[in-house]
């Protein structure tokens, strides 16, 4: 068992040998994140203009969106969760808690966070869902 932990520790000391002289660029693994196909974008995120994600089935799931810079476009991956609104997909809002139920239905505000993506986004936002078909029943103790 001697051994075992001298081969680790000595495993330990190359790898930090090896981080501490060499570079990101210069000595990167291969296949790593190093290793691009493309070159790295010259754009900023703020020239940059993306597209609104579109699923490849359906209303939702994984799609591609068009980021465009410049004279360049190209695809990019993105997703849209299933429960979620459409229309407010790329922008990240902080709701309240729900309301009470209101002829069936209740309702909650959210004020924006973030826009993702350079999305134009509402300041605020108010999202509403049906109320659950029936009151939760509260069970006492002792009941059987």
């Amino acid at each position: 068992s001697g051994s075992a932990f001298s081969l680790l520790t000595t495993r330990r000391r190359l790898l930090w040998l090896y981080r501490s002289l060499c570079s990101a660029d210069s000595c990167a693994p291969p296949g790593g994140k190093q290793d691009k196909t493309r070159p790295a974008s010259e754009c900023s995120a703020a020239e940059t203009q993306y597209g609104k994600c579109v699923p490849e089935h359906g209303d939702c799931g994984a799609g591609l969106r068009e980021s465009t810079c410049r004279d360049l476009t190209d695809q990019i991956h993105c997703k849209i969760p299933c429960n979620w609104k459409k229309d407010i997909s790329d922008c990240k809002y902080k709701f309240g808690p729900w309301g009470s139920c209101d002829t069936d239905t209740k309702s909650r505000s959210g004020a924006l966070k973030r826009a993702l993506f350079n999305a134009e986004c509402q300041p605020t936002v108010t999202v509403s869902k049906p109320c659950s078909p029936r009151a939760k029943k509260t069970r006492t103790r002792g009941e059987s």
